[in-house]
């Protein structure tokens, strides 16, 4: 007796996506399912960023199939749709940007601008359309990490074409200005610097925009929290408790207004000694982990404390990049699809859906 659409779905729904955690009926991803007396074709749509896990979603599904009673051949095309998704009450999207994915630290020399660069390069080698958004007006660093020089053009005199590196697209306002020229400006400056940066950059059909935060609570995180619509914030914290109290007051302004935690990374997390490999918590232990279930957030991952992490962003090629199969290599990416996941997870934004209406006096 051959299989129904019935068992196909039971079948699919014991199965767990390796990067969300969630069976594939529960999450909604299984689509067109056909099914023709032994034989069964359908789609497995996943709403992240996926090149890394295609095959092994794709084999997963055949496989579960295979063994129907009654199947005798199953054709499973596996594909990612990334959508745009709901952001702060009031706040309009971008256009050309689906979603933002804001990147912050309650202190600087975590390692935040390294994890953002090498987070935005990982999510691009899942197969994603990906933007940097250098908002560190202060210590633009992104230009040299990402190994973009020279200016950004303008065709029409009012906009900006973003700069491009490594596949990415990217503005920084270190492309405006001279490598030693400090920023001497005042709080409501620096705002309206970001919001132009935003806002006049013409971006290009981009799945995600990282934006890479200067550290701590202030006039520029509060700006992006009411003007920009953020889909998501990230928390780059070191296991060290001086940090983590200060990661803390990050992730507190973050809910109070509004923009939904997508998970903590742990940088610098252990020592591993190039010359004899001995292994050591330098920065201690364990304390991103704690803060994430104190808060109830996402443990995204940890990254040691490499030298070549370092080296490689000085050069201008991170890591993703500089040696993409490496096991560091690995994990940003393991990061990018989690965070991913966990924004695909959040309800999309319908305004685009809805038509204007439009009143008038005839």
């Amino acid at each position: 007796m051959p299989p129904t659409e019935k068992d196909v779905l039971d079948a699919l729904s014991e199965l767990i996506d390796p990067v969300t955690g969630r069976n594939y009926v529960e999450s909604k991803s299984v689509k067109n399912v056909k099914v023709e007396g032994d034989r069964i074709a359908l789609d497995v749509v996943l709403g992240y960023p996926a090149r890394g896990v295609l095959e092994t979603v794709r084999k997963q599904v055949a496989e579960r199939l295979a063994r129907l009673p009654g199947a005798a051949h199953a054709a499973v095309n596996v594909q990612s749709k990334i959508v745009s998704h709901a952001v702060q009450r009031g706040v309009k999207l971008v256009p050309g940007i689906k979603n933002i994915i804001a990147v912050a630290s309650g202190k600087g020399g975590v390692g935040k601008s390294t994890t953002a660069a090498n987070l935005a390069l990982a999510l691009a080698a899942e197969g994603a359309s990906v933007g940097m958004l250098d908002a560190d007006i202060y210590g633009p660093s992104q230009p040299l990490m990402l190994g973009i020089t020279g200016r950004p053009s303008s065709r029409d005199g009012k906009t900006m074409d973003p700069m491009e590196g490594h596949g990415i697209q990217a503005m920084s306002v270190g492309f405006l200005i001279e490598a030693d020229t400090p920023m001497v400006w005042r709080g409501p400056m620096v705002t309206q610097a970001l919001e132009q940066l935003l806002t006049e950059t013409k971006w290009r059909d981009l799945d995600y925009l990282v934006v890479d935060l200067p550290p701590g609570t202030g006039d520029i995180q509060l700006t992006l929290a009411q003007k920009v619509p953020v889909t998501g914030a990230i928390i780059v914290t070191t296991p060290q408790d001086i940090a983590l109290i200060d990661a803390r007051k990050g992730l507190k302004m973050f809910e109070k207004v509004g923009i939904p935690i997508l998970g903590v990374v742990e940088n610098m997390a252990i020592h591993i000694c190039s010359q004899c490999g001995h292994a050591e918590h330098i920065f201690g232990s364990g304390g991103g982990e704690k803060m994430c279930k104190d808060y109830e957030v996402e443990f995204l991952g940890s990254l040691p404390l490499d030298i070549r992490i370092r080296e490689q962003a000085d050069s201008g090629k991170p890591t993703v990049v500089s040696d993409p199969d490496g096991p560091i290599s690995a994990i940003y990416r393991d990061i990018a699809r989690k965070v991913a996941a966990r924004i695909a997870r959040q309800s999309e934004d319908r305004t685009a859906v809805f038509p204007k209406i439009v009143i008038q006096n005839n």
